[in-house]
């Protein structure tokens, strides 16, 4: 039997991105520190802004907006695999009653994304169970380890994986000239 926690459907942020973007990042569903303050990656100690600060030459504790703006503005957009779901707590493997984003009608929107890096397992396994990379010609998939505190790599080698992920990925989308893409 479900508990009450697990009957209410959460909801994912909306993307980020502008015509700068060359890579996406997919995360699976915000956890609860990030949907309490309504921010990408909100938890205290998950390391996505660190890493991301670190490589896109930013302030990790800037205001958000800023944040995103900087993101955007160094080549990165960010969703989440799932629009919606069902979870109690934060860990992915709780994801229930997940509905995907229009991750294809993004891409679709935004030729210039040719790389898509998912911000861990999860959000990979979430990503090949409802849309599937051989559904997306022309974009190259990585997938970072995650940033999230719950995943026990130390965050140096957390750090060196994403920022060499991150350069292969805009190295790819600089080389690739995008491809038609069907709409959906």
């Amino acid at each position: 039997m479900l508990e009450p926690a697990q009957t209410i459907e959460i909801r994912s942020f909306s993307y980020a991105i502008n015509e700068q973007c060359r890579v996406l990042v997919l995360g699976t569903m915000p956890g609860i520190a990030s949907l309490r303050k309504q921010e990408y990656y909100g938890h205290p100690r998950n390391a996505f802004w660190p890493i991301l600060a670190s490589w896109g030459g930013f302030l990790a504790d800037s205001p958000y907006e800023e944040r995103l703006r900087r993101l955007n503005a160094s080549g990165v957009a960010l969703w989440d695999v799932a629009q919606t779901c069902v979870r109690k707590g934060s860990l992915d493997a709780d994801i229930r009653r997940e509905r995907p984003n229009d991750i294809a009608g993004l891409l679709a929107a935004h030729p210039a994304v040719q790389a898509v890096i998912f911000n861990g397992k999860g959000a990979q396994k979430l990503f090949e169970k409802h849309i599937g990379t051989k559904s997306l010609p022309g974009i190259t998939f990585f997938c970072a380890p995650s940033t999230s505190p719950a995943y026990t790599l130390g965050y140096a080698e957390k750090k060196t994986a994403w920022h060499n992920i991150l350069n292969e990925a805009m190295e790819e989308s600089v080389c690739m000239q995008p491809l038609p893409r069907n709409k959906i």
